[in-house]
């Protein structure tokens, strides 16, 4: 019954707010009311003339500056406002509405309909509840309107808006700013308005940006800022319920799987002796505390109602999935290894294809020319309909491709989908190294080999480092010439197990080349680890020469960030010294004394003058 009359009252005030934009006088709004008022409220002509005046009263008038004009409701025994004639104990008092009207609504209407200058204006107002704004907000982000819903949910965070008194709101509002932000690359605004709510904001707003950090230092691999931003969250708000959440994600990232049960299971026991604690907050806290993998991993497939039931599927087919078939297999007349599509498997990558609709981009390492999770629900569907098409290594190519781009960010997603796709890929590979000889990315259509491996190394590569770092050396070993780019990969995960001489050994396998930061700051520190002091020190005046932000990016406790828009920053610059900080430094950090060392180098001090002219 309420559902019926809260469709009915949308559909009413939305009629009223046209006929109102027509005259934005009361007279015009009763005239509808009297006629297609009365067909929106089901013929009751009693409720469309009560509603009139309620609907009238909080509608903001261009012609006002966004004020409103209301009018005074009047005594029982006093003509009804409603201009019926009669009096108001005798017409629009006796009506009953089935609900309240919201007081907001003809303002959230108002926002979702004004454009341009005119909306512009209304937010400068200032006269808009805060309710109306969130909602006007969601409903345009909703409706894929996404830059109206930045617009209205940036006016909420405008001027010096009291953020407490607003809590139902800002909190909301906030979040989905955020993703707003990160969605339409809008970064910079992203960092200042969470570090403006970290400064000067309410307790459960710091807690929630704290949190935020934590995920985006996540996602960047950067686990010792995601750790230090979970636990400012937890000293600002140490009973917030997300934060067995947040927890639980930093632990796996960590690596730490039976601690982040423990941790939830703590999580678990402080939660449930709080008589406001959600049930629902704690049945999915007690899941996690039994198994924190699976229950993120079924989060996430089952966060988009449209891609649940497909992906639930996939997760089935492939791990039923039987051994691949063999690939047909040549030589070069120099006897290198060539790989070439069967007409089977160019069928079976056409079907593919057709309800793909996205091709990978050939002239990338990874990469599509497109967003192949456009057209994801076709085809998971069509794969789960056709499991042949696994068959075919272009459609390995593109599904590994499409799952990484996805979830590679994700170590709780591997079993899920990498660890079934490894084993199957681990048949082709099986079968490249017993015919033996070189196998380039550059001959026939070997790159499509190579980057299927490719992209499960980086969908392993944070849930399951060791299985990630032996398929990244098998590769290594069929492609000397590292066209990948894995061989920073596999020394960076050595250095994680303590191999410092396995670390070296990799590291001078490969080319000398100092632009390559990462191979070269890798062995750098293995040199250091194992004490070969002179010569870390030489290669390190190399790796300065090419790039002489590292030192001082990686040495300081909270340099200023890089913006990192594109994947592989250009070699020498300050972002590439970032992003090799995000990624190894918590490895110097714990290797005993070595950032005080780098620190002290003389090329470290020449890099710095360098930086200075």
């Amino acid at each position: 019954m309420l559902t019926a009359w809260v469709e009915q009252l949308l559909g009413y005030a939305s009629g009223a707010l046209e006929a109102i934009r027509d005259n934005e006088h009361y007279p015009a709004l009763m005239a509808w009311a009297r006629t297609q008022g009365a067909e929106q409220c089901g013929g009751s002509l009693d409720m469309a003339q009560a509603l009139a005046p309620i609907i009238w009263n909080q509608t903001p008038l261009v012609r006002r500056q966004f004020g409103c004009e209301p009018l005074a409701e009047p005594r029982p025994d006093e003509p009804c406002w409603c201009d019926s004639g009669r009096a108001y104990r005798d017409c629009c008092l006796r009506v009953e509405l089935p609900s309240a009207v919201p007081t907001h609504l003809m303002w959230m209407l108002s926002l979702r309909e004004w454009r341009g200058e005119t909306l512009k204006a209304a937010l400068e107002s200032r006269k808009a509840p805060a309710q109306a704004l969130l909602e006007a907000g969601i409903v345009s982000a909703e409706s894929g309107n996404n830059g109206r819903a930045q617009q209205i949910l940036e006016s909420l965070f405008a001027g010096e808006r009291d953020w407490q008194a607003l809590a139902e709101q800002i909190e909301p509002a906030f979040e989905i700013l955020i993703d707003l932000y990160q969605e339409r690359g809008f970064l910079r605004k992203r960092g200042a308005l969470i570090e403006r709510v970290i400064a000067s904001g309410p307790d459960f707003l710091r807690a929630a940006a704290y949190e935020r950090l934590c995920l985006m230092h996540l996602d960047s691999g950067d686990l010792a800022s995601a750790r230090e931003a979970f636990q400012s969250a937890q000293r600002t708000l140490p009973d917030s319920p997300s934060l067995a959440y947040i927890e639980a994600m930093v632990l796996l990232h960590e690596g730490n799987v039976g601690k982040a049960r423990q941790r939830a299971a703590f999580w678990w026991r402080r939660l449930a002796r709080q008589h406001h604690a959600d049930p629902d907050q704690l049945d999915f806290i007690a899941e996690l505390a039994d198994d924190p993998e699976s229950t993120l991993a079924e989060q996430v497939i089952n966060s988009e109602e449209a891609l649940a039931g497909p992906l639930t599927a996939l997760q089935a087919l492939l791990h039923t999935q039987q051994r691949p078939p063999r690939l047909v297999l040549s030589r070069s007349p120099e006897g290198a290894l060539l790989y070439e599509p069967s007409r089977r498997e160019a069928s079976l990558y056409a079907g593919w294809i057709e309800a793909c609709e996205i091709e990978i981009d050939e002239d990338a390492a990874l990469g599509f020319l497109g967003d192949p999770w456009v057209t994801a629900p076709q085809w998971l569907q069509g794969l789960c309909a056709n499991p042949e098409w696994l068959d075919a290594p272009k459609v390995m190519q593109a599904l590994t491709l499409a799952l990484a781009s996805r979830f590679g960010s994700l170590p709780w997603m591997v079993d899920t989908f990498f660890t079934p796709l490894a084993e199957r890929y681990a048949a082709w590979l099986t079968q490249l190294e017993d015919a033996g000889g070189t196998f380039s990315w550059h001959d026939a259509d070997n790159a499509t080999l190579l980057r299927t491996g490719l992209a499960l190394v980086i969908g392993m590569e944070r849930g399951a480092g060791p299985q990630a770092r032996a398929l990244a050396q098998r590769l290594l070993a069929l492609d000397a010439e590292d066209s990948l780019g894995l061989r920073e990969l596999v020394i960076d995960q050595l250095l994680r197990e303590g191999n410092d001489d396995q670390a070296l050994a990799v590291s001078e396998a490969g080319p000398e080349d100092a632009d390559m930061l990462g191979v070269q700051m890798g062995r750098v520190l293995a040199l250091y680890r194992l004490a070969r002091h002179d010569d870390a020190r030489a290669v390190l005046g190399e790796v300065c020469a090419a790039n002489p932000y590292i030192v001082r990016v990686l040495c300081e406790e909270r340099p200023r960030p890089a913006l990192l828009s594109v994947d592989m920053p250009e070699p020498g610059t300050r972002a590439e010294a970032w992003q090799y900080r995000q990624l190894m430094r918590d490895q110097w950090a714990a290797s005993d004394g070595a950032l005080e060392w780098l620190s002290r180098q003389p090329c470290a001090r020449a890099g710095e003058s360098r930086r200075n002219q």
